[in-house]
């Protein structure tokens, strides 16, 4: 089994900034892919930004050029650094991450942690 423990949230103004963490630990064979996802009230989850092992960062446009994800493999923990933050942005976070094993590969998710934009 894998943890993951985010950090950060809050309550910020609009154009504020916002850094969330999240530290993956247990039984860690390679992780592979680390994200973060939101999910608004009445909304589906979404994408908000994945990175891959070799730090390569994927982002929808709603988020691009204000979001930023990077992650220490050494730690294995993903942050997410948000900048000119929207009341639009307001929503529970969650982390993900890809355990790759010998005979297996699991996603696991955080407990979420809530991120409120005031206008």
């Amino acid at each position: 089994q894998v943890q993951l423990v985010e950090s950060g949230g809050g309550l910020v103004q609009a154009g504020g900034s916002l850094r969330l963490s999240c530290a993956a630990s247990g039984t860690i064979c390679t992780i592979n892919d680390m994200g973060w996802y939101r999910q608004a009230p009445g909304k589906q989850r979404e994408l908000v930004a994945t990175v891959t092992s070799g730090g390569s960062a994927n982002y929808p446009d709603s988020v691009k050029d204000r979001f930023t994800i990077s992650r220490d493999n050494a730690k294995n923990t993903v942050y997410l650094q948000m900048n000119s933050l929207k009341p639009e942005d307001t929503a529970v976070y969650y982390c993900n991450a890809q355990n790759v094993c010998p005979r297996y590969i699991h996603d696991y998710w955080g407990q979420g942690t809530q991120v409120t934009v005031s206008s």
